[in-house]
């Protein structure tokens, strides 16, 4: 019976060791909320989350993401990696240019929310919203990131921000 228990501790500790190694969690709590996610006991903070929103909804990016990083500390919720994608997208937007800093952060954001979606696709049903899906905020995302000529034209000024 003791050698049993030996071997079923063994073996589990070598799993939390393989676990920790390919998910890479960078912080106490990304590590504790991807172990819960992976047992299927990860809840996201629902308070915190639509106080992300109403901030989100005021275009208070800034808070929006502290808000949503309190509702979320794991990273394991596609839904709130999603809205914190697009507050990046949002506040990095210009008329004349985007910023790179803010679009690669959006860009790292939505691939986390693609990366724990059910079958790696998310579509947002929020009327607020201009896209909807997490393929077309990936690529306005990367589309702002590249330097094109057509980011040249002086009529890209009359554009809008989705």
């Amino acid at each position: 019976m003791v050698r049993a228990a030996g071997f079923v501790m063994s073996v589990a500790y070598a799993a939390v060791i393989v676990w920790l190694y390919t998910s890479q969690p960078q912080t106490r709590a990304e590590a504790v909320g991807g172990l819960a996610a992976t047992l299927g006991a990860y809840r996201v903070d629902q308070q915190a989350l639509d106080a992300g929103l109403a901030f989100f909804r005021d275009d208070k990016f800034a808070e929006a993401r502290l808000a949503f990083d309190r509702a979320d500390p794991a990273r394991r919720d596609a839904l709130t990696q999603f809205y914190v994608a697009y507050s990046y997208y949002r506040e990095g937007w210009g008329r004349v240019y985007s910023d790179d800093k803010l679009f690669k952060a959006g860009l790292d954001a939505v691939n986390r929310a693609i990366e724990v979606a059910p079958d790696r696709r998310l579509v947002v049903d929020d009327g607020a919203l201009q896209m909807h899906s997490s393929e077309e905020l990936k690529i306005e995302l990367e589309r702002g990131l590249k330097r094109e000529a057509s980011d040249f034209n002086p009529l890209r000024v009359f554009g809008s921000r989705k």
